[in-house]
């Protein structure tokens, strides 16, 4: 499992920025794509805001992709 460290004083990120920053889609255009195509899940459960806020400690996971875990 891979960890993503956020910056000091953010308390969120958002899923889109997330999956480009882990190079799960190499355009922000294709974050969409991903998301519709019903292969994200965050905590588990399946996902499909580009917007959503993650938290420390959310575990994000999709096909072909290390999870990864926000801290």
């Amino acid at each position: 499992m891979r960890t993503v460290e956020l910056r000091p004083g953010e308390d969120t990120i958002r899923l889109g920025q997330l999956l480009k920053l882990v190079d799960a889609v190499p355009t922000g255009a294709q974050v969409k794509d991903v998301l519709f195509s019903g292969t994200v899940r965050v905590n588990g459960e399946p996902e499909e805001r580009r917007g959503r806020q993650l938290r420390r400690g959310d575990v994000v996971s999709a096909d072909g992709m290390e999870d990864v875990r926000i801290a």
